[in-house]
């Protein structure tokens, strides 16, 4: 062929390519195998994030509104014992989940004959930091896979994009063809892939953000709520520890 004709024959071979392959669907079928797998692992690590996001708003929609029946039964003047037999009957979250086992090692204690309360206030604030800990563990769970495909996702996004440039730049020294048109669907291939990539890295970014927010303030909530239970539960000790002195004078 005579070097002339290159050019003319690469734009009609461009002009006669099927619509199909400028759309996305059709970038990623002509894309090279490695470049598939990270587009698909990519997109499979979206919705990972997405149905972790889901799962979270539910579960956290779900404590806020357990803390706040819990809250206001609380502080209705119900009797301690009469709302932890209703309790420890019952699946319980947030608060609850505190109030139960303070009041479980509160009625271990008393149900000791003989023991000491010496020590008594210290064994409920631990009782009450392990709680806060497990709840917040819950609420926290799997929110590492969004801070990870945050992380990680433009990255890997950008490996496929190399690999593709690198892929259309073998092809063009086979061909010895420069055309724009020979090296515009290579290209928009490769950058697929950096497009799947922060289309993963950015919702899980910003919900990841969010979450952390919303588990920080349960946490501030439950440690306040644990603050102000155990100075009820502290006047009571005083309270029982005062009335022993008095029948032992």
């Amino acid at each position: 062929m005579n070097p002339a004709d290159i050019p003319a024959a690469a734009t009609a071979a461009a002009t006669a390519l099927p619509g199909s392959e400028i759309t996305i669907l059709g970038m990623f079928m002509n894309a090279s195998v490695l470049v598939k797998v990270i587009m698909l692992g990519l997109l499979g690590s979206s919705l990972w994030c997405w149905a972790i996001i889901i799962n979270k708003g539910i579960l956290f929609s779900r404590t806020r509104k357990a803390m706040d029946r819990f809250e206001q039964v609380f502080w209705s003047g119900q009797s301690l014992e009469e709302l932890y037999t209703d309790l420890s009957q019952a699946e319980t979250i947030g608060m609850a989940s505190l109030f139960v086992g303070a009041m479980r090692e509160w009625k271990r204690s008393f149900q000791n004959v003989g023991a000491s309360f010496m020590g008594l206030h210290a064994r409920l604030e631990k009782v009450l930091d392990v709680s806060i800990a497990r709840e917040v563990e819950k609420l926290e769970s799997n929110l590492i896979v969004l801070a990870t495909v945050a992380s990680t996702a433009p990255f890997v996004g950008l490996f496929g994009t190399v690999w593709g440039i690198m892929t259309s730049f073998r092809s063009i020294a086979a061909s010895k063809n420069t055309s724009l048109a020979v090296i515009a669907p290579g290209l928009a291939e490769a950058l697929l892939a950096t497009a799947i990539g922060l289309f993963a890295a950015i919702p899980a970014l910003i919900f990841f953000n969010n979450l952390q927010g919303i588990v920080a303030r349960f946490q501030a909530r439950m440690e306040s709520f644990a603050d102000e239970f155990s100075s009820i539960l502290s006047r009571q000790i005083d309270h029982h520890v005062g009335g022993e002195r008095d029948r032992a004078a």
